[in-house]
């Protein structure tokens, strides 16, 4: 499972991320929104690996949300 943390920025915008995919990092002007982009992209870079053969976690239960 990959966390996905959240936190919101001084300007107001929200960024989420996921620390155990590099360059998965996410900026929205919504929490929520945030979070589904940072879960979007992740998904996308679980793609490529699946892709050029290498090692994915399971897939079910896959991310958690971190504040």
């Amino acid at each position: 499972m990959y966390a996905v943390q959240v936190e919101q920025e001084a300007d107001g915008r929200w960024i989420a991320e996921v620390p155990e995919l590099p360059g998965v990092l996410a900026y929205a002007p919504t929490r929520e929104q945030a979070i589904r982009k940072a879960q979007a992209l992740s998904l996308h870079v679980l793609a490529d690996r699946l892709e050029h053969d290498e090692p994915l976690p399971q897939v079910e239960n896959v991310f958690s949300i971190v504040t």
